[in-house]
């Protein structure tokens, strides 16, 4: 995992140079109720909420499907946001896949950090699992108010082990695929 101060290299193809992805400008999920999602973010993790859109059609589409959606921002500018449709509605997660796989990751800088956000999840009622050691970061998980799977966690790797982990990336690939071919 290269962190901010890996530099990037555009590679080339026919059309010329891929531009660089330089970050993430916003996840994007379905809530079912808007207050309830604004008061999880904002006032129990501690995201601001910084930009809100209400609009009767989807300006990419031109659906007429009515929506708020909200912008909460994270310290690096980055941020999640969320879709209430109006409708009491939320996200349906595919039967086929464990409630485990899909998630989103908040990075914090200490794992102190980490159990902070821990103490203050509990305590507002929400089950936690963790803190798991990955070997490279420590992270809690839990569910926020539509279901979907977050975690916070911290760093724990060296800069040393993380260039060592991207050093081993396409070859650790190459050998679960090997291991697990699709049928």
């Amino acid at each position: 995992m290269p962190d901010d101060t890996t530099p990037l290299t555009a590679t080339s193809n026919d059309t010329g140079v891929i531009p660089t992805i330089t970050g993430l400008n916003h996840f994007a999920w379905r809530c079912r109720d808007a207050e309830e999602t604004r008061h999880f973010y904002e006032d129990i993790l501690g995201l601001p909420l910084v930009h809100t859109i209400a609009l009767d059609f989807v300006p990419s589409t031109g659906e007429n499907d009515p929506y708020m959606h909200l912008f909460f921002r994270m310290k690096n500018g980055s941020c999640i946001a969320f879709f209430d449709l109006a409708d009491g509605g939320q996200y349906t997660p595919d039967p086929g896949t464990p409630l485990w796989v899909n998630h989103f990751a908040f990075e914090v800088d200490t794992l102190d950090e980490v159990m902070v956000m821990k103490d203050r999840l509990v305590a507002e009622g929400i089950k936690v699992i963790g803190p798991t050691d990955h070997g490279f970061i420590q992270s809690i998980y839990f569910f926020d108010p539509n279901n979907l799977r977050l975690e916070i966690t911290c760093n724990t790797a060296t800069p040393e082990e993380t260039q060592k982990y991207a050093d081993q990336a396409h070859e650790h690939l190459k050998q679960w695929l090997a291991d697990h071919p699709k049928s």
